[in-house]
């Protein structure tokens, strides 16, 4: 499994639509692409949610974007997370 950071901003249709049940439903489509929601925060700034996400490959992980803005209205950046200690090794080889 790999991790993604998935940075999310409301769209009016988004906010008007907030309730716990959707916020299952979002849970449950990660998990159809055979991933799972690890952590997801409210924050300030330019972004609204950070959710942290494991997702099988790049290509899932692509598709459970586009697939939780079309069920939620909240637009998503969506990037691969490296763990610090791998991301440490890759670069002591250059």
């Amino acid at each position: 499994m790999q991790k993604f950071v998935m940075l999310g901003k409301y769209s009016t249709q988004a906010l008007q639509g907030m309730s716990v049940q959707r916020t299952k439903r979002a849970r449950d489509m990660v998990k159809q692409f055979g991933g799972e929601v690890e952590e997801v925060y409210a924050i300030l700034g330019d972004w609204d949610l950070v959710l942290i996400v494991s997702l099988p490959s790049l290509e899932d992980a692509l598709k459970a974007s586009v697939a939780l803005t079309k069920l939620t209205g909240i637009g998503f950046s969506t990037s691969p997370a490296v763990p610090v200690e791998t991301f440490d090794q890759l670069m002591s080889k250059l």
